[in-house]
C-alpha cells in the first residue's frame, strides 16, 4: 500500500474537500483525484460518496480510517526505528491524550528517560482516550502516560507521579453556592472525573464549553470568563497574576499519573530496565 495515498485519503477526510486536501498536501486537485480513485480501486470499493457540495466517507471509508492511520503510524515508528544512528540504541514511544502531555509531570518524566536513558532516542503520539488499549495491544506505542489505565490483563503500569485539579473562576470572592451563576468550563478526565464532578450540586449544568485540552479551556476562561477544573500547575501563575482565583471551600481533586506498557512488547525487557532504574 502506498504511504501517500493513505496520507491524501486521511486529508480528504479530515478537510471533506478535494481543493483544501490538494492545498495542504501542496499537490494539484486533480492529483488528488487521481490518488482517491488509486485507493479505491486497490480496495475494491469506494471510500468517499461524491455529492455536489457534500463529500462524505462511505460505510466502507469510515471502516478504513483506523486501519489507514495505524499503518501510517507504524511506518513512522519504522522508519524511525531503522534510522537509529550509533549514537541511538533504542527508540521508545509514548503515546498520551494531548490533555496529559499538556501537563509538565508528562515533560519532566521525558526528560528523566533521557536522563537515565541517553542511548534512547524519544518518539510520542497523541492518542484519543478510546485509542490508548488499542494502540497498546497492536504495539503501536510502546508505553502510554494515562491518569486512568486500563483495566487489561496483560497490561502493566508504574505510577509516574500525582497532579491536583483545582476549582478556579474569574471572578474574586466566589464560593461553592456563587458559582451557579457562572459559566461552567468542563476539562474531561475521563470517567473517575466525571463521577465525582456530578456529586457536585454546583456545577450541575451545561457546560459552555466541554473540552479536552487544558489550553483551550483556560483560555476561555480568562476571556470569556466562568468557573472550572483546572490543573493545579496550570492554573498557578494565573492565581497569582490575580487574574484567575481559587473557588473558596471548593473541592480539590487527587489524581495520579501512570506508565502502562504491554506485557509482551518485544521492548519489555528494556522498559523492565526503564522502570527501575527511574525508581532507584
Amino acid at each position: 500500500m502506498d504511504t501517500d495515498l493513505l496520507r491524501t485519503f486521511l486529508e480528504v477526510n479530515k478537510t471533506r474537500h478535494f481543493g483544501k486536501a490538494a492545498t495542504n498536501l501542496y499537490l494539484t486537485q486533480s492529483a488528488v483525484s487521481f490518488r482517491i480513485r488509486q485507493l479505491e480501486i486497490k480496495l475494491g470499493t469506494p471510500v468517499f460518496t461524491r455529492k455536489r457540495g457534500d463529500l462524505r466517507l462511505t460505510s466502507a471509508g469510515e471502516r478504513f480510517v483506523p486501519y489507514a492511520e495505524n499503518i501510517l503510524q507504524t511506518w513512522g515508528r519504522a522508519r524511525q526505528d531503522v534510522a537509529l544512528t550509533d549514537s541511538y540504541q533504542q527508540q521508545l514511544t509514548v503515546g498520551a491524550t494531548s490533555l496529559i502531555w499538556e501537563l509538565e509531570s508528562s515533560s519532566d518524566w521525558l526528560e528523566q528517560v533521557q536522563i537515565v536513558q541517553p542511548e534512547w532516542a524519544l518518539r510520542t503520539e497523541s492518542l484519543s482516550r478510546q485509542q490508548i488499549s488499542n494502540a497498546l495491544l497492536e504495539k503501536l506505542v510502546d508505553v502510554v502516560l494515562t491518569s486512568e489505565p486500563p483495566k487489561l490483563a496483560d497490561l502493566q503500569q508504574q505510577r509516574v507521579t500525582n497532579f491536583e485539579l483545582i476549582l478556579v473562576s474569574s471572578e474574586p470572592d466566589q464560593d461553592m453556592e456563587s458559582i451557579a451563576e457562572l459559566p461552567l468550563v468542563y476539562l474531561d478526565w475521563g470517567t473517575r472525573f466525571g463521577v465525582e464532578h456530578s456529586r457536585i450540586p454546583s456545577l450541575q449544568r451545561t457546560p459552555v464549553l466541554h473540552s479536552h485540552g487544558c489550553q483551550p479551556a483556560l483560555t476561555f476562561l480568562l476571556k470569556r470568563g466562568g468557573v472550572g477544573f483546572l490543573p493545579s500547575t496550570v492554573a498557578k501563575p494565573w492565581i497569582e497574576s490575580g487574574q484567575l482565583y481559587r473557588v473558596e471551600d471548593s473541592p480539590s481533586m487527587a489524581n495520579e499519573l501512570f506508565m502502562v506498557w504491554l506485557s509482551g512488547n518485544d521492548k519489555h525487557d528494556d522498559i523492565e530496565e526503564l522502570v527501575s532504574l527511574m525508581t532507584a
